[in-house]
């Protein structure tokens, strides 16, 4: 830890223990006051398919350096791993655009040609309010293509009654120099309020259970700032702008990401109870630009035995621009949200050998892509138990093609100047029924979504689909059925869900590799038919006072009809096993994971980021936390993940770089081994 960091980490824990002793004596005062819940290992749906965390909350493992991580903690979301951070989400088997990733509900889609800087790699959990999950195509109002599910962070100030003054934070210090810090603090009355919210976070390389280093330090940091008017109890009006940075060096990529820089700029406005059957409006508009740099000289040393043998860079931005406008009508049995939503997104790129050449050399646009999208949702209650909810919407979709040469050998693109457009429906139907006493419930939905290509499938393979000139001009839109089923059964001491899932895909995009030589391995996509289905079951049973008892299991598995072959980077069944006690001054907790083994494999296919390189043996690794409330305002909690020191690796996994001494043939990045971590947790 540099004395800089030790200074920043110092000052920052004067300032949150200065104010634990005010924050303890005015804790009877203000009862409206935020107070501090217990460790959390997984997550259960709050209604049907539809799961809400606080992401502030202490969390086992290790809390989470990117959006992707923290995911996890909900059953069916992996990750494919790039070592110690920025991994990209997978919900059932499906990644990519196909998950709708949204921040303060805006679009923030990251630059990077092969997703190094994904969506979440944007978003450090902890400065957001709420995580909202969606799974599946069981909702019309968050934006196009969200065919396994939508995923919403999202930031909302609690008005003031009364002039004053919220500060929360919290410290972490863990074992491979992880070492982060967070402030948020909000001051308002009745008639206004403002907001910061900051964090930093850092990590170096971490040992695997074997004791080997793995390249996969990083460093990064966001701020964000919101003012809000409210004039009434109803009326919100708020502007908000935020900023972050960071570097993330990778052990299975040939560059490591030295620039992760970031603008956000948006606005909102809310008006609640308006009276009569219009009850509220909402609107927002955001502005977010992605400025991405990838070097192999940064953070590494050029290997001259790589096909990157000298010192190079990459510099890619995106700049997306969109909002969206709401009302929602309600009378006694039926309620009814309809809106329009749209953007608009440019990409650019530049490159240059040698140090920071990159610098003088100028932008060149490659992409544009825009959509125009028109939603209704509704819901009708037919009596106190039977529900039906149901939703449409239709988007207009544009994508350019703005290259004029493509390859290394800069050969003339053919689609140069093209512009594709579609009309894309999408819908679904629920039919939810709750017992008399509401302890019980079940639901069954039908969905259909017709996804656009993004720009990684669009743009990044080398190869489109045989007779096509590019994937530019021949990859179709993905149409993905799917039948949602569910069930959740409460009572004082049990608590119990599952959910099941069973799709069609049409014209699922598909990547295969093929050797490369020295310049890597060739991709080209393709369109072809795919089954998915699957299931997430939880249940939580508390025997005696303060104990609880925790299971979840999770399962997809997908076919290629077209080939005859197993869809790849499909995850392996998996299991976590939790006991925890809690008495509202000290927690403990045990948490157990296991995977099965992998054998369902496609070997060469897969998509824009990761791909199959064979069976992957299963694992088991367990770990522990503790934790002690000093009141409802300060509290401390500390873990050991994987008490074992297993050495063990995720099947969705990059391949190792050769840069690192990694062999030439593909193998997987191995997880940290042992990691103790200490947090300390401020809400006054």
């Amino acid at each position: 830890m540099t004395p800089r960091i030790l200074a920043l980490s110092c000052c920052v824990a004067q300032a949150l223990i200065g104010t634990a002793a005010f924050a303890a004596e005015t804790a009877a005062k203000d009862e409206s006051a935020p107070t501090l819940d217990a460790v959390v290992v997984t997550a259960a749906p709050v209604s049907p398919l539809t799961f809400e965390l606080d992401p502030k909350l202490p969390r086992q493992p290790v809390p989470a350096s990117d959006g992707a991580d923290y995911l996890k903690t909900v059953p069916g979301f992996a990750a494919i791993r790039n070592g110690g951070t920025n991994g990209d989400p997978v919900l059932r088997g499906m990644f990519g655009s196909r998950l709708n990733l949204l921040t303060n509900d805006g679009s923030m889609p990251g630059a990077c040609p092969a997703r190094m800087d994904n969506p979440l790699s944007y978003v450090s959990p902890e400065t957001y309010d709420r995580v909202i999950v969606v799974k599946g195509p069981q909702t019309v109002l968050w934006g196009p293509g969200a065919s396994a599910g939508t995923v919403r962070f999202v930031r909302r100030t609690e008005p003031f009654e009364r002039p004053g003054l919220r500060i929360g934070g919290s410290l972490l210090a863990g074992a491979y120099g992880r070492n982060d810090q967070r402030l948020d603090v909000s001051a308002g009355d009745a008639s206004m309020y403002g907001r910061l919210s900051a964090n930093r976070s850092e990590a170096d390389d971490y040992d695997d259970g074997d004791g080997h280093r793995v390249p996969s330090s990083w460093r990064k940091w966001n701020a964000d700032a919101a003012f809000g008017w409210t004039p009434d109890a109803d009326t919100l009006l708020e502007l908000a702008a935020g900023a972050g940075d960071g570097e993330a060096r990778y052990a299975g990529r040939g560059m490591d990401g030295s620039q992760f820089k970031r603008e956000s700029y948006s606005a909102r406005f809310e008006k609640k109870r308006l009276g009569g059957a219009l009850d509220a409006v909402e609107a927002n508009a955001y502005y977010n630009y992605a400025d991405h740099v990838m070097d192999n000289y940064s953070l590494r040393d050029p290997n001259p035995m790589s096909a990157m043998p000298m010192p190079m860079a990459a510099n890619v931005d995106r700049l997306t621009v969109g909002g969206r406008a709401a009302a929602t009508w309600r009378w006694t049995a039926f309620e009814l949200t309809a809106g329009v939503d749209g953007y608009e997104s440019r990409h650019r790129e530049r490159s240059g050998m040698g140090r920071e050449t990159y610098r003088a050399q100028p932008w060149s646009g490659d992409a544009r892509f825009s959509n125009a999208g028109l939603f209704a949702e509704a819901s009708w209650r037919a009596n106190a138990e039977n529900r039906v909810v149901y939703g449409a919407r239709v988007d207009r979709a544009r994508a350019r093609d703005e290259r004029a040469a493509t390859g290394m050998m800069a050969m003339p693109n053919p689609t140069f100047g093209q512009t594709r457009r579609e009309t894309l429906p999408s819908g679904f139907v629920r039919y939810e029924r709750e017992s008399a006493g509401g302890r019980s419930g079940w639901y069954a939905g039908l969905g259909h979504v017709e996804r656009m290509p993004d720009y990684w499938e669009l743009f990044s393979p080398n190869l489109g689909p045989a007779g096509a000139s590019n994937a530019f001009a021949g990859i179709a839109p993905e149409k993905t059925t799917q039948l949602d089923l569910g069930f959740q059964y409460k009572s004082e001491r049990v608590d119990a869900w599952a959910s099941a899932y069973t799709g069609r895909i049409g014209d699922y995009i598909l990547f295969d590799y093929a050797p490369g030589g020295m310049m890597g391995p060739t991709s080209r996509a393709r369109n072809i038919d795919a089954n998915i289905r699957g299931a997430e079951i939880g249940a939580d049973w508390r025997p005696v006072e303060h104990w609880k008892l925790g299971a979840t299991l999770a399962y997809a598995r997908g076919e290629n009809r077209s080939d005859g072959r197993p869809l790849p980077q499909m995850p392996p069944l998996e299991t976590k096993l939790s006991l925890s006690y809690d008495d509202r001054r000290w927690s403990f907790g045990a948490l157990l994971r296991a995977a099965a083994r992998q054998d369902r494999v496609a070997v060469g296919q897969g998509n824009v980021v990761g791909q199959d390189i064979g069976r992957n043996p299963g694992f088991a690794v367990f770990s522990f936390n503790g934790g002690y409330r000093f009141n409802d305002r300060l509290r401390v909690s500390a873990g050991i993940d994987n008490l074992f020191d297993r050495n063990y690796s995720e099947h969705l996994n990059l391949a190792g770089s050769a840069d690192f001494g990694y062999p030439a043939d593909p193998v997987r990045i191995n997880e940290p081994g042992r990691s103790a971590w200490l947090k300390l947790d401020l809400a006054y």
